[in-house]
């Protein structure tokens, strides 16, 4: 087992393994403005904000709430 490959997911992850972990690309991660955790110099991301992130987008099929694609909607406050 490599240094880095673990058996579960870690909670705050790289901009690389958090695209992964949504099945997106980096640069359309970095364009959703999610938030970020500080540690040390690293910029993680909390994979429960990517889990509220993924359960607050519109299901195929299903009608799209009016707050569904404002930060209010996604996070429950209100955009700055």
């Amino acid at each position: 087992m490599a240094r880095h490959d673990f058996a579960f997911t870690p909670r705050l992850l790289p901009a690389a393994k958090a695209a992964a972990y949504l099945g997106i690309s980096e640069s359309t991660l970095r364009s959703l403005n999610l938030p970020r955790r500080i540690l040390g110099g690293k910029r993680l991301y909390d994979v429960l904000a990517l889990d509220q992130y993924a359960d607050s987008l519109t299901v195929e099929g299903e009608e799209a709430t009016p707050e569904a694609n404002t930060c209010r909607g996604k996070f429950g406050r209100r955009a700055s």
